[in-house]
């Protein structure tokens, strides 16, 4: 049981090997829904730039300079340091947080163009871990040979003071909870779970929770910017990353370089809204993926048809809610665990082949292959140890916005909407949104458009079948951006860069390289 859906790029899950609708939302909305959003998007407030006077108690921040050294491990040719950033910003002389960067150096040949920041999204992800397994290795060779490639695990994350919650032990069972209550006593169960999580992350988290907020980890970018000397921020954002980019130049418009938004999210929507649409944007996902299933002979499901598919899956998750499988391990699979499962695998189209075998060994009484999917969503090892990937995700998300739901009731009242949009899966999604009412820090953040008026132009990406942010967020993003760029990919997948498309990667690589975007509009498959 997820506590909040993932943005991260599917990049991040298909290169670390531990990370192993229906209507609407790969085309145009319907005239009058659009015609809707836009209304409630008018009435959104703006994120408003930062002054450009740097205060007084910011500069010392300002004027550091890493002290880099070779990063432990097997990382050859990475360097890493540690930077201070206030924990605060409200209040810089009230104590630090440090956060950890690295960086790989230009390869040559060619004119160093700068630094080039990435990140893979989460909220939660490492984009230390992303850099040194993927980005430095997987993207263009020609971008790596002309900009240093940099990372900074926001604060909560990872290295940078990582957010912690539950056990090892507490969250093998917080993850396999029952996240569909049939009854009351179901409901209160939930609950209790999330009670028990939210509590877990005060005790040993702190007041480090009221400051790991996306609009903070966007300051510190640009702390990091000016460590590394740069009078412009290049950067490539995935996922979550996009929106964490968007922010940074909502905030520092005149300080935007060449920036990336791939895989993008629409900040100017709610908790329930986020939901919502992706619901229906994994239902999307998962009709391509039984349209897929049906050409291969392995295919465990009736039909390439979604709602048999649907059907089939909405049956076997039910047979697994009263009598889960056995695994081979001392955990069995859980109704809970094998949704999860499923839904990891609909993030990267090269985990199909994976899910058709997982759901046909399950169908034949072994859960073993499902609950590594579903392990690989969680960045659980074959140890039992967990990432804070998943206490990060939460932190962060239940700061940015206010909770989806209230309570039970709010839930069960908004079920309806939720199993339209995915009869398979509309459930667990709806349920899961219900984490953050019982959060211990109030939500600092609210929905909000943001214009960067005056930033130089941002290329915003969306692929059209993407389950974790369906394409209307990428054109919503690229709408209320002043400068913002829209390339679409008619693919299949969460995120487009590097991933299989010659047009995208062009397109991209030309940007970062003579910054030159592509034509409005522009459309690759």
């Amino acid at each position: 049981m997820d506590t909040s859906r993932l943005l991260r790029t599917s990049g991040t899950f298909a290169a670390t090997a531990a990370l192993l609708i229906s209507a609407a939302v790969s085309g145009a909305a319907a005239p009058s829904a659009a015609a809707a959003r836009s209304a409630e998007v008018a009435r959104v407030a703006e994120l408003a730039p930062l002054p450009t006077a740097l205060p007084a108690a910011l500069r010392p921040y300002y004027r550091q300079k890493p002290a880099w050294h070779p990063c432990p491990g097997k990382r050859a040719g990475f360097e890493c340091a540690t930077l201070r950033a206030p924990l605060d910003y409200g209040a810089p002389r009230s104590g630090d947080i440090k956060l950890a960067v690295s960086r790989k150096k230009a390869t040559g040949p060619g004119k160093r163009l700068g630094s080039l920041m990435v990140n893979p999204g989460g909220p939660g992800g490492s984009a230390i871990g992303f850099l040194q397994v993927y980005a430095a290795s997987a993207y263009p060779a020609a971008v790596r040979a002309r900009y240093d490639m940099v990372a900074m695990d926001p604060r909560g994350v990872a290295a940078s003071q990582p957010v912690r919650c539950l056990t090892d032990t507490d969250m093998d069972a917080f993850a396999q909870a029952d996240a569909t209550p049939d009854s009351a006593a179901e409901e209160r169960q939930l609950v209790a779970a999330y009670k028990k999580f939210a509590g877990a992350c005060a005790t040993r988290s702190g007041k480090l929770l009221r400051h790991v907020s996306t609009v903070e980890a966007a300051r510190d970018m640009d702390l990091f910017r000016a460590a590394l000397g740069d009078d412009k921020l290049h950067y490539v954002g995935a996922s979550y990353g996009t929106f964490l980019g968007a922010t940074y130049a909502g905030l520092f418009p005149a300080r935007v370089g060449r920036l990336v938004l791939d895989g993008a999210l629409d900040p100017s929507l709610n908790a329930a809204q986020v939901n919502r649409d992706q619901t229906a944007g994994f239902q999307t996902a998962l009709a391509s993926f039984a349209a897929d299933c049906a050409r291969h002979e392995d295919c465990p499901l009736e039909s390439g048809r979604a709602d048999v598919a649907g059907m089939l899956l909405r049956e076997f998750f039910k047979r697994l809610d009263e009598h889960p499988l056995e695994t081979g391990k001392p955990r069995r699979l859980t109704e809970s665990l094998a949704t999860t499962g499923v839904i990891s695998a609909m993030y990267d189209e090269a985990t199909w082949p994976i899910l058709r075998r997982a759901l046909a060994t399950a169908q034949d009484g072994d859960g073993a292959l499902l609950l590594r999917l579903s392990d690989a969503y969680y960045e659980r090892n074959e140890r039992g140890s967990y990432t804070n990937l998943m206490p990060a995700n939460s932190a962060v998300n239940c700061l940015d916005l206010p909770p989806a739901f209230r309570g039970p009731a709010g839930v069960r009242r908004s079920l309806p909407d939720f199993e339209k949009a995915s009869p398979a899966l509309g459930a667990s999604f709806a349920w899961s949104a219900l984490s953050c009412a019982y959060w211990p820090v109030r939500a600092t953040g609210a929905p909000h458009r943001i214009p960067a008026r005056g930033a130089a132009p941002i290329l915003v990406v969306g692929t059209t079948r993407d389950p974790a942010t369906p394409y209307p967020w990428a054109r919503a993003l690229a709408g209320q951006l002043s400068s913002g760029r829209l390339l679409t990919y008619d693919g299949d997948g969460h995120t487009a860069y590097t991933r299989g498309s010659t047009c995208v990667d062009r397109a991209i690589n030309d940007y970062l390289l003579t910054n030159t975007p592509p034509p409005a509009s522009r459309r690759c498959s």
